[in-house]
């Protein structure tokens, strides 16, 4: 579920990803190789699935025209360690889900652009540019609600 929350907005729809990649496993346990680890496997199940759930809604989701925000140079690093992990989990959800999905494969998976490229049928630039804008939007709301926190907590 945490996998799948990663690549979705809400928790309905993650839900709905965590189902059917449990199915996948299920009619394809005959498939696994037992002399392997099971979590990646079935990490990897839970990943796919959420693209191909991503390729089902991609046609009916709107294009994101939003100009790339950056941060200023002069921000300094140090005040993202008052984030919790749930804020910045908060914030790549906040994302426009072309870039989540980008942002996690690349950042979280680990997978490289040119394989991104084709596990969602785009180009290897726009995942590169993607993954930019990701950074970018990702740093603001992070440096957003880090001034939050510092306002609320009267620093």
């Amino acid at each position: 579920m945490s996998i799948a929350m990663r690549y979705c907005h809400n928790r309905d729809s993650a839900m709905e990803i965590t189902n059917d990649a449990f199915l996948k496993v299920f009619q394809n346990i005959k498939n696994f190789d037992t002399s392997q680890p099971f979590r990646p496997w079935l990490r990897k199940i839970v990943v796919f699935t959420a693209i191909d759930e991503y390729r089902k809604n991609k046609k009916h989701k709107e294009h994101v025209t939003e100009n790339i925000l950056y941060i200023n140079e002069s921000v300094n690093p140090d005040i993202f360690s008052q984030l919790a992990e749930e804020d910045i989990m908060d914030c790549v959800q906040k994302l426009p889900h072309s870039y989540r999905t980008v942002f996690v494969l690349y950042a979280v998976e680990g997978y490289k652009h040119n394989e991104i490229a084709d596990m969602l049928q785009i180009s290897e630039g726009t995942s590169k540019s993607n993954l930019s804008a990701a950074r970018g939007k990702l740093m603001h709301l992070l440096s957003e609600k880090t001034k939050k926190k510092i306002t609320h907590n009267g620093k």
